[in-house]
């Protein structure tokens, strides 16, 4: 469970990840999209703060898009931009911002350079299709690019081509302060170290401490993350843990990283 810091600062950037699909939430597709967003965007100083997941229903994906992106710094959706009839992503963010979808010329040269004369029908014509003022995203997996509209990017649920477009766009990107991490492993279990453990969380409100029980070769112990954009602070308070560990007779192993 992981203890709650004080209120995001100014400086924050933070986003939000939308997964679009009924094969997702039939359990069908085991997405694969989200570890590597999480971990492109904590790299460059942008804290994924939220994950949905909604079927292919234009009402439910219409609210997520208008909810997430005036929370968020970024919106990030995956899924439902192919060339059949539940792919209907485009047209909702379009409905979103009160823009018409249009045939994006660009993503339509794009097609047609990728298919053999006479393969792009209407049905693959639909990838083209992108709300005015998008932008596109380069997909150079499959040629059907992905777009940008406002602070919504819209891509692939391919892996393979969601990652590819990530890439092309992480340069385009403003980050915050990179979150940085350290990990307090030892053989106590998490009831001892509770009330410890919130007094130390009381005196770094900045600082996340979160706590996760493992088992291991049928020994129970606990690593206690913490997280943090301040370094000095961070390792004031991985300090306060790993005393706190030791008075209650425990051993700390500390690991340092990003997280």
């Amino acid at each position: 469970m992981t203890q709650q810091h004080s209120a995001q600062s100014a400086a924050e950037v933070i986003a939000a990840m939308l997964i679009i699909g009924n094969e997702i939430l039939s359990g069908r597709t085991k997405d694969a999209n989200l570890p590597f967003l999480a971990e492109k965007l904590n790299d460059a100083g942008i804290r994924l703060r939220e994950v949905r997941v909604v079927p292919d229903v234009e009402a439910e994906i219409i609210a997520a898009v208008n909810a997430l992106r005036d929370r968020y710094t970024y919106v990030f959706t995956t899924g439902g931009i192919g060339p059949t009839h539940d792919d209907i992503t485009a047209e909702c963010v379009a409905k979103a911002f009160g823009v018409p979808l249009e045939q994006h010329p660009e993503a339509v040269r794009r097609l047609e350079s990728h298919y053999e004369s006479g393969k792009l029908n209407a049905a693959r014509l639909r990838m083209a299709n992108v709300p005015a003022g998008g932008t596109l995203i380069d997909n150079p997996v499959s040629k059907a690019p992905g777009f940008r509209v406002g602070n919504v990017f819209v891509m692939a649920g391919v892996p393979m081509i969601m990652q590819a477009m990530v890439d092309a766009i992480m340069p385009t990107l403003k980050g915050g302060a990179k979150m940085l991490a350290r990990t307090v492993s030892c053989a106590l279990p998490e009831g001892t170290l509770a009330e410890g453990l919130g007094a130390v969380q009381d005196r770094y409100p900045t600082i996340e401490i979160g706590s996760y029980p493992y088992l291991r070769h049928k020994q129970y112990g606990v690593s206690l993350v913490l997280r943090g954009t301040d370094e000095k602070l961070l390792e004031e308070a991985t300090e306060a843990v790993a005393a706190l560990v030791r008075d209650l007779g425990g051993e700390p192993s500390i690991i340092a990283g990003t997280a």
